[in-house]
């Protein structure tokens, strides 16, 4: 293996390779060395429009040929919600370390496989969440740490855009097979509320609008870490754009104004105290995407764990599906 860069192979001709495919081509310890997609040509029409420049750079259209190139090392996976944890399987059997987007896996049982898996091929796999590599979140929790907010005592995380019809496959599919809101956007909000409890809450309340598909396209729920201590999401593909959390504790409030940050947008992380003070924060533009592909190329190449843990995978998937069980069902779900 050249211990200088990672050779990646991308699973999939997704949207979201405008974003990511890029963001390899840029990291200095990752190279790009192929894309498959099982549509004739798609995987050639994506490198036309995304790599126009890298000619070496294979397009094949037979998937199970990417997984045995014997360049590859690494493997990104964006193929559809409810393929990930066969295809995770399927790249961990090959010996290739994966990335996989979110979400990890439709069930904690699937997560629990392909974490044995990994141990097995001695793979490291990580599940995408790529706005946990940007900088302000670190920001956050040195804000947190330093007391000037005091104890956490609720967090409120709200993720919305309206559905363009381009969009709408997301919603042809009922939840039970990965389709709506929660797998898509639902799983950042569940993730980043989490991030500062660091436990798993002791019960999960949500309310959801469901379309005939049995996907969810609004969802709005509470999170109970005990103690008096809640969280609350609220996520939809019928509302304008928002993309962003509160925290609030003992002494004062925190917000992260912009989540899904684009590469040239200026984060701004705004918090206050009981005191009157009151601050504002601006940092540095930053690409999140490129940050997590030269994250996971690190935690490959030096034999460290990735920041993001199978075990942070599954705490997330069993919240959501918790939140699933109490929207279709009407009650609340106790951990």
């Amino acid at each position: 293996m050249n211990t200088s860069k990672l050779a990646w192979g991308i699973l999939g001709a997704a949207r979201i390779n405008e974003r990511l495919l890029p963001a390899i081509l840029a990291s200095e310890n990752a190279e790009l060395v192929a894309i498959a997609s099982r549509r004739p040509g798609a995987a050639a029409e994506t490198l036309h429009k995304y790599a126009p420049c890298y000619p070496q750079i294979e397009a094949l259209d037979d998937l199970e040929a990417l997984l045995h190139h014997p360049k590859l090392n690494a493997v990104y996976l964006p193929m559809a919600n409810h393929e990930h944890a066969e295809w995770a399987l399927k790249a961990i059997a090959a010996g290739k370390h994966v990335l996989c987007e979110k979400p990890m896996a439709l069930t904690v049982a699937d997560i629990d496989a392909i974490e044995a898996a990994a141990r097995q091929q001695q793979v490291t796999v990580m599940e995408g969440f790529m706005y946990r590599f940007h900088p302000q979140h670190a920001r956050v929790l040195e804000i947190i740490q330093s007391g000037a907010i005091g104890e956490i005592r609720s967090v409120r995380a709200s993720y919305s855009f309206m559905m363009r019809p381009a969009r709408m496959y997301r919603l042809a599919e009922s939840c039970d097979n990965g389709g709506g809101a929660m797998w898509d956007i639902g799983c950042y909000a569940i993730h980043s509320l989490r991030l500062f409890f660091d436990q798993l809450p002791q019960a999960v309340s949500c309310m959801a609008q469901f379309t005939d598909s049995g996907a969810d396209i609004a969802s709005s729920g509470v999170l109970d870490f005990g103690d008096g201590r809640f969280a609350q999401f609220d996520f939809s593909f019928s509302r304008a754009r928002r993309c962003e959390y509160e925290i609030i504790g003992t002494k004062g409030g925190l917000k992260c104004h912009t989540v899904w940050q684009l590469p040239g947008d200026i984060p701004v992380i705004s918090w206050w105290s009981e005191d009157g003070q009151q601050h504002e924060q601006r940092l540095p533009a930053s690409n999140h995407f490129e940050l997590e592909i030269a994250h996971f190329s690190h935690s490959v190449l030096s034999g460290q764990p990735p920041a993001l843990s199978l075990a942070d995978a599954r705490d997330n998937c069993i919240v959501i599906n918790a939140a699933l069980q109490s929207a279709k069902q009407g009650q609340t779900i106790r951990l």
